[in-house]
């Protein structure tokens, strides 16, 4: 095995659209989550954070289950599109980005939480809906909160292994990330190999995290 840059490029692609879709996803969801008042939201709110928390060979089976070739979802894909999601790159955008959306929905809802209540009530009072308080009022105030979700769904994103691994397997110029070709590295007795990978992905995760911390100190 030798380096090339082809995984990193693909994990900063992958870290890229992984990120959109949890912002497009969790940031919707929060705020819903967090203005709501009904039965079930404590169970859909667990629902939203369970990745976080579970093995991610555990995530990478449910993804082969609701996606996989043999699924409702993954046939109909399939059907439509003449591919399957599995061992393509989009499997391990869809893997990293179910972990990472736990951090983007908490990071989301914490900004939000830290709102002024009377501003947005003010802008229900002039008339404003809630649609129109949630995009010119909510989240232009929660943008630096918005921002530290996306930096830190991005890293969490990138140095996703497991449910990738299990889902987008290990395709050498297809769908070999950063944390795969690491693995394959040691697998195959290349240290040095795997030692410019991993100093590759611990100066990315550094820099977009001491980011986050200069966003913290100024906000």
């Amino acid at each position: 095995m030798i380096f090339t840059w082809q995984p990193v490029q693909l994990s900063l692609f992958v870290a890229v659209m992984a990120t959109a879709l949890t912002l497009i996803m969790a940031v919707p969801v929060a705020y819903w989550l967090l203005k709501g008042k009904w039965k079930g939201k404590s169970i859909l709110e667990t629902i939203m954070i369970l990745p976080l928390v579970l093995p991610p060979s555990v995530i990478g089976f449910m993804l082969i289950i609701m996606f996989g070739n043999n699924s409702f979802i993954g046939s109909g894909i399939q059907q439509f599109f003449g591919q399957g999601i599995m061992f393509t790159p989009f499997a391990a955008v869809l893997a990293a980005a179910v972990v990472a959306f736990p951090l983007m929905y908490q990071t989301a809802k914490a900004g939000f939480q830290s709102l002024p209540p009377d501003v947005e009530g003010a802008a229900k009072v002039d008339g404003a809906t809630e649609v129109k308080v949630f995009f010119f009022i909510s989240l232009p105030l929660a943008t630096r909160a918005l921002v530290s979700g996306m930096i830190l769904s991005f890293t969490r994103a990138l140095g996703e292994f497991g449910a990738t691994l299990m889902f987008a397997g290990n395709i050498p110029g297809k769908t070999q990330t950063i944390p795969t070709s690491i693995y394959l590295a040691i697998e195959s007795g290349q240290t040095n190999v795997a030692w410019v990978y991993v100093s590759i992905s611990i100066g990315i995760s550094v820099l977009f995290l001491l980011l986050v911390q200069k966003i913290s100190r100024d906000s």
